[in-house]
């Protein structure tokens, strides 16, 4: 029997091999075409990934010739590996990060060389028992130091790389020196390739085809203000079931994209991080006021955790019954689609560094005496006769909507003061465009066309033939009166 079984196992070990060998191509292939999937979806979601690879590849080539030419090799020697590494470390995805690096690497380099040279030289003059010793000592105290002040938050966001090559660094100088005589010369080979390797990584990430961190913190808040909006401005029919026009958006995406705004801290602290590193470019100058898109961006997460909150009623097993729901149906709905168009023409604003003139938003004016009015709605004494329990979900969202109405006027006074920092645009009226069209009866009308919105204004003109000058005069108090009136 212990034979038949020891010769059944040595048949399943072999079956199981062969049956393994077998399959082994095939699984081969589907990870192949597998990884070739996820490489070209990888390339579609931003093609400038594929850009930046090219990139890499050519500065590392550029800065190999320094290996591959005799005469180049004289002058660094193996000194001239320090530029590929340099090239290695510092080159980033965006101008910003890569200048951010390069800065670190060359003045750490700097400072540590000189620092490094220092400490030998006043290690050497105690003779060779003290010299290790005090070298040693400067080594310690110089890593203690360092080590620390990486642990400030301002310090860890902007130069922790430096204060890292900057340990690295003097360690290396410092302790070199006791063995070779030539201390000055490596420093200043480490630091001429440093230099050249960082300089060439900075010009051909600003030259070729630039990839901007701002640019990037620019247009990730204005999309996640739009995402809000685009929540808001569906809620209404979605919350009051009015399948008539659900049915007609594609999908429901607009439920879901405010999720990604929830965890945006850190990815727009990063960008603004390494957006100060970049010089002016495009509508970006020296100076952008950056710390105002990381205001805009925590107002808008303070309105995604109240949207997180509102849809959770989306899916709730409570229904308050219909004659409840129809009493605040209107103006739960104006405050959510006011709210949600208010937050994408602040959205378009930001995109496009532009402005309208009339400013507060109207939108967020409608949203906010739509939330008057339900105010006092829910403090009337409409609701007596009415069981608690099935008014408390229904007064819950009505809550939440006023709440957001806050958040959106917060967002708006915001991004306000990024156009006055900035300086936005001003879109006025363009009355070059305008024409005059008949109306029946004894007034006339002022039609706006090429406008972003097609504005009417009415004149007043029944004032008495007989008085030619008080005619003009309250023609034209009543278009001064109106124009001040219109909101595009």
């Amino acid at each position: 029997m212990e034979m038949g079984s020891a010769n059944n196992e040595k048949i399943s070990i072999f079956l199981r091999g062969w049956w393994f060998m077998k399959d082994l191509p095939k699984k081969i292939l589907a990870k192949v075409v597998e990884i070739a999937r996820q490489t070209k979806t990888i390339g579609q979601d931003d093609p400038r990934r594929v850009i930046h690879s090219l990139k890499v590849g050519l500065v590392l080539t550029l800065v190999s010739l320094f290996y591959y030419f005799q005469p180049l090799y004289k002058s660094f020697g193996v000194s001239a590996m320090w530029a590929v590494m340099t090239v290695v470390v510092v080159f980033e995805f965006s101008v910003g990060a890569t200048i951010g690096k390069g800065f670190n690497r060359g003045l750490a380099t700097l400072l540590a060389g000189v620092l490094g040279v220092g400490a030998h030289h006043l290690a050497s003059m105690t003779g060779k028992v003290g010299e290790p010793i005090l070298i040693g000592l400067f080594v310690f105290l110089q890593a203690v130091v360092s080590t620390f002040i990486r642990f400030f938050p301002k310090v860890k966001a902007r130069y922790d790389y430096g204060l890292m090559i900057f340990i690295l660094t003097f360690c290396l100088v410092s302790i070199s020196g006791f063995r070779t005589d030539d201390i000055l010369e490596l420093a200043q080979k480490r630091l001429s390739t440093i230099f050249i390797g960082a300089s060439t990584c900075v010009i051909v990430s600003i030259f070729v085809c630039p990839v901007w961190s701002g640019e990037d913190l620019h247009n990730l808040v204005a999309d996640h203000i739009e995402k809000l909006g685009n929540f808001l401005e569906g809620f209404g029919s979605e919350y009051f079931e009015e399948s008539g026009e659900a049915e007609k958006r594609d999908g429901k995406s607009f439920l879901v994209g405010y999720k990604s705004v929830l965890n945006s801290k850190n990815t727009e602290e990063n960008l603004a991080n390494l957006a100060r590193w970049e010089p002016g470019h495009g509508k970006f100058m020296y100076l952008h006021p950056w710390k105002q898109y990381l205001k805009i961006g925590t107002l808008a997460r303070q309105c995604a955790c109240r949207i997180e909150a509102l849809n959770s009623y989306l899916n709730s097993q409570i229904k308050a019954p219909d004659e409840v729901r129809q009493k605040v149906q209107e103006t739960c709905k104006t405050m959510s689609t006011e709210s949600g168009q208010a937050l994408k023409e602040l959205s378009l604003a930001i995109r496009t560094m532009t402005r309208a003139a009339d400013s507060p938003n109207t939108h967020i004016i409608n949203a906010k005496t739509a939330a008057r009015n339900l105010i006092s709605l829910l403090k009337s004494d409409s609701w007596a006769d009415i069981n608690l329990l099935l008014v408390v979900p229904v007064a819950a969202v009505a809550s939440l909507l006023a709440d957001i109405v806050i958040c959106v006027e917060d967002i708006d006074e915001s991004v306000t003061e990024l156009a006055r920092l900035t300086k936005f645009k001003s879109q006025n009226l363009n009355f070059s465009n305008c024409k005059m069209a008949s109306d029946e009866g004894k007034n006339k009308q002022l039609e706006m066309n090429g406008c972003p919105d097609q504005v009417i204004i009415s004149i007043n003109l029944t004032a008495p033939a007989t008085d030619h000058q008080e005619k003009q005069s309250q023609s034209q108090e009543s278009v001064q009166d109106t124009r001040q009136n219109v909101k595009v």
